[in-house]
């Protein structure tokens, strides 16, 4: 079985790369558990319910008017936020999946984190919305 390790993933929050801000990417996907346990049952049974969704990033923290800050400050609240993440750069393929997330909101965000001789960095999760895996190259 191969292992992964991330050395060049893609990520991109509305169409703007911030592949070379971007130290942590954390997808985690799946649905909620609805319970469909019927009288007579000698155990719990579950069946699917909505798409849960949630990424995390950690970004270094930039300003300016096409920056980390001054873009995720447009997005602060919204719920049309799309993102999008390779495992590595170039086509989408079996070894290169790639992600795009529709419709997340960023609830929240830290502008100013840093202290006296560290690189100020950013934590942002995005909630919601719905999420495609695709492996087919591009024609």
């Amino acid at each position: 079985m191969t292992t992964t390790h991330l050395t060049n993933p893609t990520v991109t929050i509305n169409s703007v790369d911030f592949s070379d801000q971007c130290t942590s990417a954390t997808v985690t996907v799946g649905f909620d558990s609805l319970e469909k346990t019927a009288f007579g049952a000698s155990g719990r049974t579950f069946t699917k319910g909505l798409q849960s969704v949630e990424v995390s990033l950690t970004l270094f923290l930039s300003y300016g008017t096409s920056e980390v800050e001054a873009i995720l400050a447009a997005e602060l609240g919204e719920g049309d936020t799309t993102v999008s993440i390779n495992a590595a750069t170039g086509a989408e393929s079996v070894n290169n999946p790639h992600f795009d997330f529709t419709n997340m909101m960023l609830a929240s965000y830290t502008p100013i984190n840093g202290g006296v001789g560290e690189l100020s960095t950013i934590e942002v999760t995005l909630t919601g919305g719905t999420w495609v895996r695709d492996i087919t190259p591009p024609t």
